[in-house]
């Protein structure tokens, strides 16, 4: 049996970030070859990975970058199990590495593109994670994208803010607007942009659920108190319906074309993605 030295089972934990125990009984397995250490730790990451996939991935970090002055956003969700873990340096390191690796990846692809690093992470840090979902924007039109990260990777949104006037995406009230709307969408929550987007069979069980609170009441009666919930329920789920959160005096809308008259443009949230952790 070949002589296993600490330098040896160092450079393999330097190369895949697995614990100096595990090294050390890859290299005596393997007589010492590295390569076919790395080969075999690889194996078992896959086999720990797959052991640990039944355990729950809630916890994790959201991140989000823009490029390319305003014209490109990616924003990513990777799931761990514990908070511990989504503090942890190294975690946030892999995350962060994705990240960069999100920008080349169209919405939904960058899971099956990091699959085998993945593997090897979950393989390192010993608990379940998966990557859950990634979008990229690419700016369509004048105006900006933009992101904001809340709670520290719990919350992230990924916004495109249009306008009519190359100009307008410059200017700081344009820009306040742009933050604003970000924090509204973290605070607020919305499901989506406008009331076209509602499925009918989201309303429909709204409708039906609202005409059983109001049994009893003549016909007529029940249609007008249904209307008037259908309409509340948008102001709550749609965001340029829903009262701004920082003055509940004015909707979304009106804000955009408040300051929209400021600026002598027309403004409109164009998309936005706002992910959750654990959501």
């Amino acid at each position: 049996m070949a002589e296993i030295t600490a330098a040896q089972v160092k450079k393999l934990r330097d190369a895949t970030n697995v614990s100096m125990m595990e090294c050390k009984k890859a290299l005596v397995k393997t007589g010492g070859d590295k390569d076919k250490a790395m080969t075999l730790l690889r194996e078992q990451g896959l086999a720990i990975a797959g052991k640990r996939a039944e355990k729950s991935a809630n916890q994790g970090l959201v991140a989000a970058e823009v490029l390319e002055g305003g014209k490109v956003g990616v924003m990513i969700e990777v799931n761990c199990e514990t908070d511990f873990v989504a503090r942890n340096e190294n975690f946030q390191q892999f995350v962060a590495g994705l990240l960069v690796k999100a920008r080349d990846h169209a919405d939904g692809e960058l899971a099956e593109a990091v699959k085998d690093e993945l593997a090897d992470q979950i393989a390192a840090i010993g608990e379940n994670m998966k990557v859950r979902r990634n979008v990229r924007y690419t700016l369509q039109g004048p105006g900006t994208i933009a992101s904001y990260i809340h709670l520290g990777g719990k919350i992230g949104i990924l916004l495109e803010m249009g306008c009519g006037q190359d100009a307008t995406p410059d200017k700081p009230e344009f820009k306040e607007l742009v933050k604003d709307i970000t924090l509204h969408i973290a605070a607020s929550n919305p499901q989506y942009l406008d009331r076209s987007e509602v499925p009918a069979d989201v309303l429909d069980a709204e409708r039906a659920i609202f005409a059983k609170q109001a049994e009893g009441k003549p016909a007529n009666i029940i249609e007008k108190i249904v209307d008037g919930k259908i309409e509340k329920f948008y102001s709550q789920i749609c965001l340029r319906e829903q009262p701004f959160v920082k003055d509940a005096d004015q909707t979304v809308t009106e804000l955009l074309d408040k300051v929209g008259q400021t600026l002598g443009d027309k403004l409109e949230i164009r998309r936005y993605a706002r992910y959750q952790i654990g959501a």
